[in-house]
């Protein structure tokens, strides 16, 4: 068994180093799957019998993370005593351990048999307390013991098993599936941050597709998420949506997402969240509105988990803009450069992309943004100003709302390419916004007319 990757072989130093004292140590939990899965592992955990005290003074600069857990961080590799956990009371953690020398009980109190298996680096020895070799090969999640027992202790073990399952492409075993079941009401008393975590996991490391018909399945995504859990049986106009409802369009999108970053990978979940509560039949089935009133159920949902306030932001903008793309073989050069030049417009194009894939196919759209990405450099797309509002006050005008109109009629020309030069937009301001006296209170007298003006005149 090859452990190839830097962290591996810095866990493996931790493990001669302690037994170098006279310690016992093993490779532990998730490392361990996913080597015998032949997967390389995202981080390495070690699992021993040295107690935290012992552990600070073999690795002097290394950190108590959960000394009362018995865990120590050693560089980035995470040591912990074997113990066993006593009495749950608030969902999450137990209120004391009892610290062991042995691993079999270490190994019955962790959450998932193929989470409990332990690896000797140097022998190549695995040992097996709870059957998670046999889980490995039939592609099985079990909860260790008795599943109820599991999801009582920590409530987030419902959604681990979920994102488990989903990422391994495992099924999830009939008694933790049920078990889940009948503890869902549960979920609702964990801390949104955890949840999102959670959520953000399933989206983006792998499955996502999988991971949302397991949440709905167990009952899951009614209680976390109930605005996507209202797609299932919102209908779509065939000739547009030829795959289904809006819940089944979204699972389509989801199971495009290869490893995406959190904020496409919930676009693609939202983007759609405006649908069922703009449904209406008219001539067919019509969603007035829904990419703005999605946005703004987006936003809200992002809030009650606590994104940051950036990722709220980029996940509203996915959300509003999306159903713009319909329209940019129609657009004026000025606003189709200035749609191409939004924040992250490479995830708006990805969540385009995938949109298309999961209802019409058509991708005539997506060539053509392509194509017009390749032509425009970004000083196209986003130029110098040829004006600002210090050369709009040496004309005479006064600060105020006109500065804005003024300015962007004169960013649209120039994006159209009527304007090139400064000079030019002067003489495009002067011929088209008249100039006023500044008032005793700094209106410019004549703003009305010039407004008007500057309404009525078309690039």
């Amino acid at each position: 068994m090859l452990i190839g990757s830097p962290e591996g072989h810095a866990a493996i130093r931790v493990i001669e180093r302690l037994r170098a004292s006279g310690f016992r140590a093993l490779l532990v939990g998730g490392c361990v799957r996913d080597l015998l899965l032949g997967t390389p592992p995202q981080d390495f955990d070690v699992a021993t019998d040295a107690r935290p005290d012992a552990v600070l003074s073999i690795f002097p600069g290394s950190k108590a993370v959960g000394a009362h857990f018995g865990v120590v961080l050693v560089g980035d590799t995470e040591v912990a005593t074997f113990r066993s956990d006593n009495a749950y009371r608030d969902g999450r953690r137990p209120e004391s351990v009892q610290f062991l020398s042995e691993p079999e009980a270490d190994a019955r109190r962790r959450d998932f048999t193929i989470n409990a298996l332990m690896l000797d680096p140097l022998s190549g020895e695995v040992y097996d307390y709870v059957g998670g070799r046999r889980d490995l090969d039939s592609r099985t999640l079990r909860a260790i013991g008795d599943p109820l027992e599991r999801f009582r202790e920590d409530h987030l073990r419902m959604l681990r098993a979920v994102r488990f399952a989903a990422r391994l492409g495992f099924t999830l075993h009939p008694q933790t599936f049920e078990a889940i079941r009948a503890e869902r009401s549960s979920i609702r008393l964990i801390a949104a941050e955890r949840v999102r975590d959670e959520l953000v996991r399933i989206l983006t490391e792998g499955g996502a597709r999988t991971g949302f018909e397991l949440l709905d399945q167990t009952g899951l995504l009614e209680l976390i998420l109930p605005e996507v859990a209202a797609m299932k049986g919102v209908a779509q106009p065939p000739e547009y949506h030829p795959e289904g409802d809006v819940w089944t369009h979204t699972l389509m999108l989801l199971e495009q997402l290869h490893h995406p970053t959190p904020t496409l990978a919930l676009g693609a979940l939202l983007h759609d969240v405006g649908k069922p509560p703009t449904f209406r039949i008219a001539d067919r089935i019509r969603f007035d509105g829904h990419a703005e009133t999605g946005a703004a159920i987006a936003a809200a949902i992002m809030t009650r988990f606590r994104f940051a306030h950036h990722e709220i932001e980029e996940v509203r903008e996915l959300v509003a803009q999306h159903m713009k793309f319909k329209d940019v073989r129609q657009m004026r050069d000025a606003t189709l450069k200035r749609f191409l030049r939004l924040p992250a417009f490479d995830q708006h194009l990805e969540l385009h992309r995938i949109d298309c894939q999961a209802s019409h196919g058509n991708l005539e759209n997506y060539a053509f943004i392509g194509k017009k990405l390749a032509e425009y450099s970004r000083e196209v797309l986003e130029p110098a100003p040829l004006l600002r509002g210090g050369d709009l006050i040496e004309l005479g005008y006064a600060p105020g709302p006109l500065f804005g109109e003024i300015l962007r009629a004169v960013e649209d020309a120039q994006l159209e390419g009527a304007l090139q030069t400064r000079e030019e937009a002067l003489a495009f301001v002067r011929s088209r916004w008249l100039q006023g006296t500044v008032g005793e209170h700094g209106e410019d007298q004549n703003s009305h007319d010039g407004q008007d003006a500057g309404r009525s005149h078309e690039l």
